[in-house]
């Protein structure tokens, strides 16, 4: 477990955690040298490895905050196990800062595996899903998965034993050491030629169950064993690419390259959107932190 500010940078976290054979097992995207552990938290974005470890507020074990009334609160606390009352510390990954300013944070952390291995296979993006749900009923320690362009990229992590028999068992062709963090790190930070837009172009996620069939949209990206989907479409291409994440029991994120009019989020459903309403009166009643980030009434 660590604790720190929230202003502290995430590479910085990350190299102290490195020096003790510890890492931040989410893998929260960097997108530059400024990004920091607060941010990444706020956010609530994690990277290549959610499918197998968990989400960024699977990690989260407190957390202090700055409400809408001035009050600097503490919630959750600095052990691996504490239930009592609300989990408010997980609450506050994903929600962009609308309800307080997070100053300070108590992750968890865990060792760095022993043994990592990047397999590569061709296969059709069908092909390529059916397998991972294969590889994903057997005791293999996968950790990552990413389809492009009839590309899949399977990363291993565990036991030397482990990961050498799992590489015996799935074939395909081993990717270089040096070569693989640098893939796995491109495709967290979003650095991968897929991810360069062109004009007119918007970014959008879509989250859908990891055994949907293929959305049929254009070029696709694929990261955690087929739960996330990644699509380059203009912003006006809303109606189809949400109609497209409903049909599968998903949905879609209007990610980066918005016209400012198409709304990022896809709308919540009226009780849900109760609940938020609710949250953002209690934390923050006179709506002074980012108002409209979410939504537009938010």
């Amino acid at each position: 477990m660590v604790t720190v500010r929230a202003g502290t940078r995430l590479r910085e976290l990350e190299a102290l955690l490195a020096e003790s054979g510890q890492y931040l097992p989410f893998e929260p995207p960097r997108f530059g040298v400024a990004a920091t552990v607060g941010g990444a938290v706020a956010a609530g974005l994690s990277g290549p490895a959610r499918a197998s470890v968990g989400a960024a507020r699977d990690f989260v074990l407190g957390a202090q905050l700055l409400n809408g009334r001035g009050e600097l609160l503490n919630f959750g606390g600095q052990v691996m196990k504490n239930v009592a009352g609300y989990d408010i510390s997980r609450l506050l990954a994903g929600a962009l800062g609308t309800l307080g300013v997070i100053t300070q944070l108590s992750l968890k952390v865990l060792p760095v595996a022993p043994a990592e291995a990047t397999l590569g296979f061709e296969l059709s993006e069908t092909s390529a899903r059916q397998q991972l749900n294969r590889w994903g009923g057997q005791p293999l320690p996968l950790n990552a998965s990413a389809w492009a362009d009839g590309q899949l990229l399977v990363r291993l992590r565990g036991a030397h034993a482990a990961v050498a028999s799992a590489c015996k068992l799935m074939g395909g062709q081993l990717l270089e050491a040096q070569r693989a963090p640098r893939q796995w790190d491109s495709l967290r930070d979003q650095t991968l030629p897929f991810f360069r837009l062109a004009p007119g172009e918007a970014l959008w996620r879509v989250s859908v169950p990891d055994t949907a069939t293929p959305l049929n949209l254009g070029p696709t990206l694929i990261e955690w064993h087929g739960a996330q989907r990644w699509l380059r479409l203009p912003p006006d291409a809303a109606p189809r690419v949400r109609e497209a994440a409903a049909r599968a029991g998903g949905h879609a994120t209007l990610f980066r390259g918005g016209d400012g009019v198409t709304p990022v989020f896809t709308p919540l459903t009226p009780p849900l959107a109760r609940i938020h309403q609710a949250l953002k009166r209690e934390f923050d009643p006179a709506g002074i932190f980012c108002p409209g980030r979410l939504t537009p009434d938010f």
